[in-house]
């Protein structure tokens, strides 16, 4: 894989792995302040502190998404957060009257974990470029046909200017 290709696979990974940081910072809170109603919602009462940790646990991911510089361990984070999600819809299954919105909640979940998993084996598989890396540029003359065809250009019909020509006494050895 060429440099560039290289490159580009690396910014598009941390692009999407900003993108989910917002996302989770996003989630956290709703699942932070609005617990009761997604609970609710869900058929899920009497689990409105477990989701406001999962809110909490979000928010810690996003953060840490947005201010880390290695962002893979982040997104590999937020996988390990997803399955814990959507182990906790599937135990809310049984005798459960609201399956049609635990099954919405449970796609949800399972979009945004395809997108973390495919985030996080892009940030662990792509090897990290150095942002300058220094190009070679000794065999480049600087002239566009190339040094030989300069040779002695200048050389073929270059006369001293008058003003800069010496007298012949003030030439080496013309004092004697």
């Amino acid at each position: 894989m060429d440099y560039e290709t290289q490159r580009n696979r690396q910014l598009l990974a941390k692009r999407a792995a900003t993108g989910l940081g917002w996302f989770s910072i996003g989630l956290g809170l709703t699942e932070l302040l609005c617990a009761r109603g997604l609970c609710r919602w869900m058929g899920m009462r009497g689990k409105e502190d477990l989701i406001r940790f999962y809110g909490v646990r979000e928010m810690a991911a996003g953060i840490g998404l947005l201010a880390a510089k290695e962002k893979a361990p982040w997104v590999w984070g937020r996988v390990g957060g997803d399955v814990l999600d959507i182990a906790t819809l599937a135990a809310a299954f049984e005798g459960n009257p609201r399956k049609g919105a635990l099954m919405t909640a449970l796609a949800a979940v399972a979009g945004a974990t395809a997108a973390d998993v495919i985030t996080a084996q892009q940030l662990t598989s792509v090897r990290e470029m150095p942002a300058g890396v220094m190009r070679d540029y000794s065999n480049r003359s600087g002239f566009p046909m190339g040094i030989e065809n300069v040779r002695g250009v200048a050389a073929k019909d270059f006369q001293t200017p008058r003003e800069y020509r010496s007298q012949p006494e003030m030439r080496p050895g013309a004092l004697h």
